[in-house]
């Protein structure tokens, strides 16, 4: 028999659960969100935060409003943004098809992104340690691209890499998912290699 004290106790509420295995995805997605914000306002024609930490050459196509650079500035803004979205995607199940292509460009977005940030802290420890020279404008710039730029990027694409594979490992179709990762990665690094050696990237 319930007494009256018993029957009015309010019932706790549930504790809530972080589900640990997602936390890779929302990570890309905020890494695409914030890292859009300086795209956008460099397109306006601002330099705000890009003076001190940006190579001069960019910095001046920004100030000087050329057309072509600013639309490059919206456009990488937008792909940031859709990074963000493929991150939040990477956090739920999808049907087979949108799976494939979220496993996809998350696997672009690992390998471009490790391999762009690596290439950053590379360089700048070859030049503190003196085994790399740079012109004298761009010397106050190797400690911005070895300790802010460089492990950003290092971080986003650990970030994806991570929200891959963890949704990889979810999913029952696997193998299949893992080679659509594994292409897209491929073809990132070949891509970043092959313009890396032209001097575009």
């Amino acid at each position: 028999m319930r007494t009256s004290e018993q029957a009015v106790r309010p019932v706790p509420p549930r504790a809530v659960r972080i589900d640990l295995r997602k936390w890779p995805g929302y990570v890309a997605a905020a890494w695409g969100s914030l890292f859009a914000i300086p795209s956008f306002v460099w397109a306006t024609g601002s330099t705000f935060g890009a003076r001190s930490t940006v190579s001069p050459s960019l910095v001046k196509l920004a100030h000087d409003r050329v057309p072509w650079f600013l639309a490059v500035l919206v456009v990488t803004g937008f792909l940031k943004l859709f990074g963000a979205l493929v991150g939040i995607g990477l956090t739920r199940p999808r049907g087979t098809r949108i799976s494939r292509h979220l496993v996809f460009c998350g696997g672009v977005a690992a390998g471009l992104l490790t391999w762009h940030g690596g290439l950053f802290v590379v360089h700048g420890v070859l030049v503190e340690a003196g085994a790399v020279s740079v012109e004298p404008e761009l010397a106050g710039l190797t400690g911005w691209y070895l300790w802010l730029w460089g492990p950003w990027f290092v971080v986003g694409g650990l970030a994806f890499a991570g929200a891959t594979a963890l949704y990889v490992r979810r999913r029952g179709d696997r193998r299949r998912l893992r080679r659509h990762g594994v292409w897209g990665a491929l073809g990132a690094l070949v891509l970043s290699v092959a313009t890396t050696v032209a001097g575009i990237g």
